[in-house]
């Protein structure tokens, strides 16, 4: 049985948690194969909302084997209070499996982002500060630390006690920072050994042994195309690749198991920290569309950045992910708008341009060229069929559908596990 790959396909926060949770009641491992806490998935379930982060969105449903593949820097005081929150609420977390060969994010690594940032002033790129950059700096220089470190209390004190007398040199000559202390770090994350050791595993070997059985794999992204750190809009990205040619790899499996990958899309677009974003709407419109949509991070809290649909991010992520499907969120936020512009193109000194421009220049200087469709007022959260949207929704989805360049096969019509219309069957 191949394996599906979700991916955000525009700059994160397209909904990818209720889209995991839909797809997870058919598939039996949910993979996330890159990024960190710096990023988070909402899944609504009746009255109740899941805030996760590093937890791939199958743990909720009871029969799904969720997995932290090696591609993911781990924060385990992050991941043990999360563990910790969902068990309160009732959630079996004894079926999650963690990558031996995922980095952990280390104090110095958090201490690092936060005053990097600090000193780059109006220049900053806008992280969390939760040390995703400088754990996966660590990983490609070769000086990080693995979770199967923390089985060996004396490799893990060796590898820390080396990579220490580099870090704390930096925090106190440099940033004049506190020095982080080898035993007390060797102290705590002893205790997470403790924890997380049952859960550790070679997950890649399960996965393949699961593939080869039959069983249904679904490789979860976080973040979205725009955020990665190779076909992103650098330097305002993320630390990793978020795309689908990255998902293999962050989870530990051949390409050839993937034949599909679904693009979770918004309905209109968002975004969050610095960086160009051509359609953005800094006026009344755009903070409608922020209350409506329910818009600031489930990981930071902090506002989105808010815009119309823009086709050409669109049409991109479709091309450098290979996406098969696609998956419209949140059409319902759209309602009461009379007219809904869509960004079908740039407009760059003068010079219309359809595709993604190749400069970074060139993106800061784009302004949308807009065409523009009839509106619908009906409320859609009700909504349970394709057939009983209003026919300028359905314009609407046709249009994405043609500008985007593959068919749109769900609709998500609100946060809801039942608010999902299922044109297309993806699993």
């Amino acid at each position: 049985m191949p394996a599906l790959v979700l991916i955000g396909a525009q700059w994160g926060d397209e909904g990818k948690g209720k889209a995991t949770d839909l797809l997870g009641g058919a598939v039996d491992y949910v993979v996330r194969y890159q990024g960190g806490n710096n990023a988070g998935h909402t899944v609504v379930i009746g009255e109740e909302h899941y805030a996760l982060h590093l937890i791939p969105s199958g743990i909720l449903r009871a029969d799904c084997v969720p997995v932290i593949g090696n591609g993911v820097v781990i924060d385990p005081g992050v991941l043990l209070s999360e563990m910790d929150g969902l068990a309160a609420r009732g959630i079996d977390v004894s079926r999650l499996l963690i990558s031996a060969n995922a980095h952990l994010i280390m104090p110095h690594h958090r201490a690092l982002d936060r005053v990097i940032e600090r000193y780059l002033g109006k220049s900053r790129i806008g992280t969390t500060g939760r040390g995703i950059g400088p754990t996966y700096g660590d990983k490609v220089a070769r000086t990080g630390i693995r979770v199967q470190d923390l089985l060996d209390p004396g490799i893990f004190r060796k590898k820390l006690e080396l990579v220490l007398r580099e870090k704390n040199q930096v925090l106190a000559k440099v940033y004049n920072r506190r020095r982080i202390e080898l035993d007390e770090v060797c102290e705590e994350y002893a205790g997470y050994a403790k924890r997380l050791g049952p859960h550790i595993a070679d997950t890649g070997l399960v996965l393949d042994k699961a593939l080869r059985s039959g069983q249904v794999v679904l490789l979860e992204g976080s973040q979205g195309t725009l955020l990665d750190v190779d076909h992103g809009t650098y330097p305002f990205v993320t630390s990793s690749n978020p795309t689908a040619g990255y998902a293999a790899t962050g989870a530990g499996i051949g390409p050839t198991k993937i034949n599909r990958v679904i693009g979770i899309i918004k309905a209109y677009t968002t975004r969050v920290g610095a960086g160009p974003f051509p359609t953005e709407l800094d006026d009344k419109v755009g903070e409608e569309l922020r209350r409506i949509g329910g818009e600031f991070g489930v990981t930071t809290g902090r506002s989105r950045r808010t815009g119309w649909f823009d086709a050409v991010i669109a049409r991109y992520a479709v091309r450098v992910n290979g996406v098969t499907d696609l998956f419209l969120t949140k059409l319902d936020v759209l309602s009461g708008f009379d007219r809904v512009p869509i960004c079908v193109g740039y407009d760059i000194g003068g010079e219309r341009v359809d595709e993604m421009p190749m400069t970074q220049t060139e993106f800061h200087h784009a302004k949308p060229i807009y065409t523009e469709l009839p509106g619908w007022h009906e409320d859609l959260s009700g909504v349970r069929s394709y057939a009983d949207l209003p026919a300028a929704a359905k314009d609407y989805i046709r249009a994405l559908e043609e500008l985007s360049g593959a068919p749109v096969s769900a609709i998500g019509v609100g946060p809801g596990r039942d608010q999902t219309l299922v044109i297309n069957e993806l699993v």
